[in-house]
Formats: structure tokens, sequence, C-alpha cells
């Protein structure tokens, strides 16, 4: 196992979404491991590391809200970006008057988590890049509040603010308690026909354990 982190993260929403909703967004119980493990990435990430989550600690009563939002409901096909490339006139925009569209979102609201996680050299890794080297990065970088781009709570409009958690962790609402929160998504395979990996999550004391679970396809 690599270096530790435990890091703070709070927003005011957030949105997880279950797969199997098609139609309207709903919400995870509480944050999956890959939604951590961009939060990570988005403060400190290099192709020499990989983060590895371990822990996910729910800190504030699980609270959820009805919003409806205005999206768009498609994006600028594929065609017409390869077009602009080889330099032919193309429109490369989308009207929004055009494609607007409302859906109603079930989401998370005053979410607050800290996240346990240790890195990994991945075999890109040169020679200068050491565990010692990059743990005092992604410190230095949490410490500072630095990050590549702004991390979110599943949704981009759904900010995440953090902060490196160097003593306790705060107590969870849930401390006491077992809460069986059913199948979560893991995290994308994308190696292998970006294949969904699930875990069954359970929340001890408020916290989920994510080393030595069974994971299904």
């Amino acid at each position: 196992m690599g270096y530790g982190v435990k890091l703070k993260v709070w927003g005011d929403y957030a949105c997880f979404t279950r797969p199997e909703m098609k139609v309207e967004r709903v919400s995870y119980d509480v944050m999956t491991p890959s939604a951590a493990k961009g939060i990570l990435e988005a403060i400190h990430w290099k192709p020499a590391i990989r983060w590895v989550i371990d822990k996910i600690h729910v800190i504030n009563e699980i609270k959820f809200e009805n919003i409806r939002r205005n999206e768009v409901s498609g994006k600028i096909p594929e065609s017409k970006i390869k077009s602009a490339l080889k330099g032919n006139p193309t429109d490369l925009y989308q009207d929004i008057n055009q494609e607007r569209q409302q859906r109603a979102s079930l989401v998370l609201k005053d979410v607050c988590y800290v996240i346990e996680a240790h890195f990994e050299l991945t075999e890109n890794a040169g020679e200068s890049d050491t565990c010692e080297k990059h743990y005092n990065m992604a410190i230095r970088r949490m410490r500072k509040g630095q990050c590549y781009h702004q991390p979110y709570f599943g949704c981009r409009e759904f900010p995440a603010f953090f902060e490196i958690v160097e003593e306790n962790v705060p107590e969870s609402y849930y401390k006491g308690q077992e809460i069986d929160l059913g199948w979560m998504l893991w995290d994308i395979d994308f190696e292998n026909d970006m294949s969904p990996i699930f875990f069954r999550a359970i929340m001890k004391d408020g916290i989920i354990h994510l080393d030595d679970l069974k994971k299904v396809r």
C-alpha cells in the first residue's frame, strides 16, 4: 500500500446518478468510490500514480431534495468535429432554445464526507517518480486548496470544497448504526468495453470500508 491521505469534502448538493435510472436522475444515498477517485484526481494526478479509495466516511445526515434543471437533449455530433478539424466550415455550437429540456432530479443536499485513500505507482512511473515525491505533492496541494479543475459531486454544477484532515476524522451522524445501502457502482472498467463494476455497500458507524470487498460485473 502506498502513502495514505484523508480529505474532507463538502458541498450544498450532490448527485451520484444511479445507472439503472434512464430518464430522470436519481442519486445514490452516498458518494461512490469512482466519484471520490475523481475528486482526488482533480487535486493531484499523474500517469505515474493511481488512486485507490479505502474508506468513505459519511459525516452528515443523508437528505434528499427534488429539483428540476434545464439540460440539453444531445451533444455536438462527432462528424461535425471531424469536419471542422479538416478545415471545413462547420457550426460547432448547440442552440439552447432548440435543444433545451427540463429534467427532474432527486439529489443529495448538505453533504459532507471524509475520503481515506492511498495511491500506487503504475507501470508509467519513471526513475524520478517515488511515493515520497507524489505524497508530498498531493499533501501540499491539499493544504493550499490547489486543484487542476474544480472538484464536483457527480455534476459540474455541484462543486465540492475540500480540506485535508490531519487530526481526527469528524464524528459521523450514523455512529453506532449499520445500514445496508444495497448495490452501488464501484467503477468503470475501461479496459474491458467500459464494463461497470458493482459492490455491496454496508455502512458501519458511518463508514463504508472498501478494501477486500467482493465486486461483481
